[in-house]
């Protein structure tokens, strides 16, 4: 079956509508499979269906290696990169090249309408590198299926059940990580079907993020996290359940560790079936996927604590590579470049060999004491998760290239830069330029409404009437509600108009990480926040760029890390 008719196939009746965002996937799991699906209850954070591929989307992001001294110069950090690096230093054959890059599929990078401007070249001519990495439960073949039980779904659309945002910063020193749990809810945007062109209208309220993969593909999930985050997005990475089974069994085991012997089954046959004694052991193969896709037996039973095991295995997979010299057995090697090859979709950015091999290229340099892997900081809504403000934080420090580890230097042209500011010198825009004053339509909404606090009375007419007197006679008030904004910002809808955004942030004094670009609004908006709730001069609250503790960061030299096994699921 196609990838088109498996989206268009309609949920089977296995798929239990959730409380928040109508049909999910609940695949059921007939117990006898090892690596079955390991949800179909209803814990908090789970849409059920184990059958997520947590092991897809992160198993992707594995290090790889090139040459002839894999321990010296393995550091890839997706698998599929790993394997088709490893094979083009080999030197495989023009004609075994070309088949290798026929087992690749591709799609469309971006089926939204929300563009996202790349980000601003440093003094370098660098830029940062953000790649989403998607794990796909697909049950379209006959490996997919059996990996994932659940074997009545067979065919059904398929969820993006593991979403994972890899940032490479500008200057190639370091790498950050974050996850989003599946059942995150956002708002799909419009997507259009790039095989036949059904037209996915946005989300009529919040939904299920795994859900995107079905409006369209990987492009709507990427659609999906730009419109979330304001992240420009330049890659994707898609990978099946048989995908990960082959390559984590090509690269050899990887170490994870449990506190506790564990046994991811119940009397009602929901789990992954992982089974592993108290310590640290290797992994491979289907036990590996298990182990990605394990929620009963960790911790809460949730998916944040299996993200958190999935982040154990990447940084435990990544020291592993760089240490691992039996990839240099060429036999190996080419079964990991055959079956990585496979295993993918990708943006057309992606769609060869020599791509991958440039991408992995480009990731080699980072060491694991500078991989950060984070989860999206959320709370509960019932069932399901939403992102906080600290999500916010987290998504600002990738948008400006902050390093989540802390560890950056400040380079000389952002000391200048900040000395220039404090003189009052504005950097010259490197974006379409301003309208004049006069010419910019800019709407101000009042946003200062907070948990604790009624929104500020006349916010809107205040600050409205402030740009009219700078020359903004296009300033109007949006009087009919308020918004709850922790910050003052300025949102734009598309790139033509972010010259004229940042112009009109510029006159208020408003620093340009609190401009973005936003499809909720049709023209330039300046929301008054909750730090702006009176006077006539705005005063920036001081920038906080350290990573927020609710992103549960986890650093890629950390060897120390173990499972916390929940007890109900222990085993003697």
């Amino acid at each position: 079956m196609t990838q088109r008719a498996a989206r268009k196939t309609l949920h089977d009746d296995r798929r239990d509508p959730g409380p928040d965002d109508g049909p999910s996937v609940v695949p059921a799991d007939d117990g006898g499979n090892a690596a079955g699906g390991d949800d179909s209850g209803g814990t908090p954070t789970s849409d059920g269906d184990d059958g997520d591929i947590s092991a897809s989307g992160e198993d992707a992001p594995a290090p790889g290696g090139g040459g002839g001294r894999p321990r010296r110069r393995v550091l890839k950090w997706v698998a599929a990169v790993l394997a088709v690096s490893l094979l083009g230093s080999a030197g495989a054959g023009y004609v075994y090249y070309r088949h290798l890059n026929g087992n690749i599929k591709q799609n469309p990078l971006n089926l939204g309408d929300n563009k996202v401007t790349a980000p601003t070249p440093n003094a370098a001519g660098q830029t940062p590198l953000n790649i989403l990495l998607v794990g796909s439960d697909a049950r379209d073949s006959k490996e997919n299926q059996e990996l994932g039980g659940a074997r009545e779904t067979f065919g059904s659309t398929p969820l993006a059940d593991v979403q994972m945002l890899l940032h490479l910063s500008a200057d190639r020193t370091n790498m950050s990580v974050i996850s989003m749990p599946r059942d995150t809810l956002v708002q799909i945007p419009k997507c259009t079907d790039p095989e036949d062109g059904t037209v996915y209208e946005a989300s009529n309220g919040r939904i299920m993020t795994n859900r995107s993969l079905g409006h369209g593909g990987p492009g709507c999930t990427v659609a999906t996290w730009q419109e979330l985050t304001g992240i420009h997005i330049d890659h994707f990475i898609m990978v099946d359940f048989a995908g990960v089974v082959a390559m984590a069994d090509a690269v050899g085991g990887v170490p994870v560790c449990v506190d506790a012997n564990i046994l991811s089954r119940d009397s009602q046959g929901h789990g992954s079936g992982l089974k592993l004694p108290e310590g640290t052991h290797p992994v491979k193969g289907e036990q590996a996927l298990q182990w990605l896709r394990t929620r009963y037996g960790f911790e809460d039973g949730s998916d944040l604590a299996r993200a958190k095991a999935q982040h154990m295995y990447m940084n435990s997979l990544a020291r592993e590579l760089r240490e691992n010299t039996d990839l240099s057995n060429p036999n190996k090697l080419r079964r990991l470049a055959e079956e990585a090859t496979r295993a993918l979709t990708v943006d057309p950015g992606l769609d060869t060999v020599k791509k991958l091999y440039d991408l992995s290229s480009e990731l080699r340099g980072v060491k694991p004491e500078r991989i950060t892997m984070t989860t999206m900081p959320n709370r509960y809504v019932g069932a399901r998760v939403e992102p906080t403000e600290d999500a916010e934080q987290l998504f600002r420090l990738v948008r400006d290239d902050i390093a989540l580890d802390g560890k950056d230097e400040k380079p000389a042209q952002a000391e200048k830069a900040a000395a220039d500011a404090a003189r009052g010198e504005r950097p010259a825009l490197s974006v379409e330029p301003a309208a004049p004053d006069d010419k910019i339509a800019v709407q101000v909404v009042n946003g200062t409404r907070a948990d604790t606090l009624g929104a500020a009375s006349g916010r809107a007419s205040a600050v409205a009437g402030m740009l009219q007197e700078k020359g903004f006679t296009g300033a109007t008030a949006d009087t009919a509600g308020s918004l709850s904004e922790r910050l003052t910002l300025v949102r734009y809808p598309s790139a033509d108009l972010k010259g004229d955004a940042l112009r009109v942030a510029e006159s208020l004094g408003i620093p340009e990480s609190s401009v973005r670009q936003s499809t909720d609004v049709s023209g330039v908006t300046l929301v008054v926040g909750a730090d702006w709730r009176e006077g006539t001069a705005y005063e920036a609250p001081e920038q906080d760029d350290t990573t927020p503790e609710s992103a549960k960061a986890l650093n890629g030299a950390d060897d120390s890390a173990c499972m916390e096994v929940d007890p109900s699921y222990t085993w003697s």
